[in-house]
């Protein structure tokens, strides 16, 4: 991929002050982007920034709860005053608080989960799209997980947040595909990030059961799944729209 060809876009990311988001930020600054990243924790978000500047790259962060509106929208404001359009979009963010069957599940923890997995999708397509027209298309990219093309022990609830994003990449898709907005998603497998080390965390698996879910028998890391995601923002994927990703070790492949 030539560099060039991405060189000077503007991307948003959300989530992005660690893990797979950051690793997209990363490269899409090392391409040039002029990359604006959002979070919930600033000190985290502001560490990221100046890694990617000392690197040479473009960097702001916004901090945004991705379930506000109001967050969203001044995300977007804040882009476009300071580039004049937005060319692609990571809707990264998303939480895990709970692995439990589902007789045992909290109503509060799923409400939280479909708060920011779902609803934070939701609202940061719905924003983007209205931007991307304004300015002849663009290229957005959602978080997936193979726990949303399949069924996951102690995971119904987050799976079925992951089942919606995936349902939100390929309506939006649709809607889009003549007015040169491409969506797609990826579906990682068990990545060391965050989200896994919480699940860990949690107790109900411990690593060893979790990198032999694939069969490649080890944990993804986030450079590998931003390389897939890079590649559906560039216009290398130029004929993928509705696509969903697997970057999951052999999962899918079971």
């Amino acid at each position: 991929m030539e560099a060039n060809k991405m060189e000077n876009k503007v991307a948003i990311l959300t989530g992005a002050a660690t893990g797979i988001g950051k690793s997209v930020a990363q490269k899409l600054a090392s391409k040039g982007v002029k990359v604006v990243i959002s979070g919930r924790r600033e000190e985290l978000g502001q560490k990221a920034v100046e890694e990617i500047r000392s690197q040479g790259g473009e960097a702001s962060f916004v901090v945004a709860d991705v379930d506000k509106e109001a967050d969203i929208r001044n995300l977007i404001d804040f882009t476009i005053k300071k580039y004049g359009r937005l060319d692609m979009a990571v809707n990264n963010a998303g939480i895990c608080n709970e692995n439990l069957a589902l007789g045992d599940a909290d109503p509060e923890n799923f409400q939280k989960m479909l708060q920011t997995n779902v609803m934070g999708v939701f609202l940061g397509m719905k924003y983007q799209i209205l931007e991307m027209l304004k300015s002849g298309g663009g290229s957005i990219v959602n978080l997936a997980s193979i726990a949303g093309l399949n069924g996951i022990p102690y995971a119904g609830p987050y799976a079925a947040t992951k089942h919606a994003v995936v349902g939100l990449t390929k309506s939006g898709a649709l809607d889009y595909a003549t007015q040169n907005i491409r969506i797609n998603a990826v579906a990682p497998g068990t990545t060391n990030t965050d989200i896994i080390a919480g699940s860990l965390a949690l107790g109900t698996y411990d690593e060893a059961t979790v990198s032999a879910m694939q069969p490649m028998n080890r944990m993804g890391k986030p450079e590998e799944i931003a390389n897939a995601i890079v590649w559906l923002l560039s216009e290398e994927s130029s004929f993928a729209t509705g696509h969903v990703l697997s970057v999951d070790g052999g999962f899918q492949a079971k």
